[in-house]
């Protein structure tokens, strides 16, 4: 009996989240969606006001974590969510906060 390999191909993606993103919970929020999803990575505020990410994980993970982006925290008004293709950075291996 042959045993079949499932191999689940990591992505990359940098992320910048516009609205009213600041000072509204959401790079914790992030976190805890991306640790629930297995999703690694980095959040950090940006000095243009928006919110920047760099997450990585399988392709159907990242498209869910993407999706919640659009809504955020509740305090949140999210008024664009841009995307940019990265390089998988293998050293990462949680999701922290910057």
């Amino acid at each position: 009996m042959a045993i079949k390999a499932v191999v689940r191909l990591m992505i990359a993606l940098h992320i910048s989240i516009y609205g009213r993103v600041q000072a509204v919970g959401f790079r914790n929020w992030m976190k805890k969606n991306a640790e629930k999803k297995g999703v690694f990575g980095w959040v950090r505020n940006a000095s243009d006001g928006s919110v920047e990410a760099f997450i990585q994980g399988e392709d159907e993970t990242l498209n869910d974590l993407l999706a919640l982006c659009w809504e955020g925290p509740d305090l949140a008004d999210v008024e664009d969510v841009l995307t940019q293709d990265a390089n998988v950075d293998e050293s990462i291996d949680s999701f922290d906060i910057h």
